[in-house]
């Protein structure tokens, strides 16, 4: 059984139509539940078209061995599987591999740290973006 966070503070700007598709807004989660504490960060991020995007879910359970991340579009109640980390190994949705990238290593009994790093290439990638902590199977 994993844990997720729920959804991090929103900001808002305001903008014209024109400059609305300059922009994308990415909002992350700050999570835990029942004493184990996943962490996200950045929890907010607004970048560009083809600006690089890095965000890290951090853990420190030992026995929390999997990472997996989650997208949420804009408007949208159900969340994409993007990807996870399981000990070092890696595993991806085809529709995600050409542009996101997933690296981490759970193996060592230090803090754990994930990356999803991708450039967002339009309004498809601007969304919530989840990391939930599971127990490797």
């Amino acid at each position: 059984m994993g844990t997720k966070g729920g959804p991090g503070k929103i900001q808002h700007q305001h903008r014209t139509p024109s400059s609305h598709l300059n922009h994308l807004f990415l909002c992350l989660v700050l999570g835990g539940c029942v004493g184990i504490k996943v962490h996200q960060t950045p929890p907010a991020l607004i970048k560009k078209p083809g600006d690089k995007v890095q965000l890290v879910c951090t853990h420190n359970l030992s026995e929390y061995r999997v990472i997996l991340w989650y997208q949420q579009a804009a408007g949208q109640t159900d969340m994409k599987y993007i990807g996870h980390v399981n000990y070092k190994d890696v595993t991806m949705e085809e529709s995600y591999k050409q542009n996101f990238n997933i690296s981490g290593d759970l193996s060592t009994s230090d803090t754990k740290n994930v990356s999803l790093v991708f450039k967002p290439t339009g309004a498809q990638d601007s969304a919530v973006y989840y990391c939930a902590a599971s127990v490797a199977q």
